[in-house]
C-alpha cells in the first residue's frame, strides 16, 4: 500500500504565492510518475500537473501553465507545486496521485494511488 501525504495548502492574497509538497510512501524501490489535480466546490476534480518519472519532463494544464512549477525528485517519490500569481479562479482543493498506469496522465483513472488533499484558497 501506498500512502500520499500533501502539504503546504493555505490561505493566500490574489497574486501571491503557495508551495505545495507531496511524499509517496513506498515500501520497495519503485519510482513513481506523480500528478497534481485540483476539485473546486461543485467541480469536477481536473488535472494541474505532472511529473513523469520515465523522461523527467512534466507537463500542466493550460489554466496554470507560466504560473505553476512542479519539481520531482530525482531519488524519492516526492514532488513539489510552486503555485505562483494565483487567482481566486485557482481555489481548490489538491490532490497528488502517484502511479500512472496509461499514457493518458490527465486523465483521473490513470492514477492508481490519491492522497487526502490540501485547500487552497485565494481571495482577492
Amino acid at each position: 500500500q501506498v500512502q500520499l501525504v500533501e502539504s503546504g495548502g493555505g490561505l493566500v492574497q490574489a497574486g501571491g504565492s503557495l508551495r505545495l509538497s507531496c511524499a509517496a510512501s513506498v515500501r520497495s524501490s519503485s519510482m513513481y510518475s506523480m500528478a497534481w489535480f485540483r476539485q473546486a466546490s461543485g467541480s469536477e476534480r481536473e488535472f494541474v500537473a505532472v511529473f513523469k518519472r520515465n523522461d523527467g519532463r512534466t507537463d500542466y494544464a493550460d489554466s496554470v501553465k507560466g504560473r505553476f512549477t512542479m519539481v520531482g525528485d530525482g531519488a524519492r517519490n516526492m514532488v513539489s507545486l510552486q503555485m505562483n500569481s494565483l487567482k481566486p479562479d485557482d481555489t481548490a482543493v489538491y490532490y497528488c496521485a502517484a502511479l500512472l498506469t496509461s499514457a493518458d496522465y490527465a486523465r483521473q483513472s490513470s492514477w492508481v494511488y490519491w492522497g487526502q488533499g490540501t485547500q487552497v484558497t485565494v481571495f482577492s
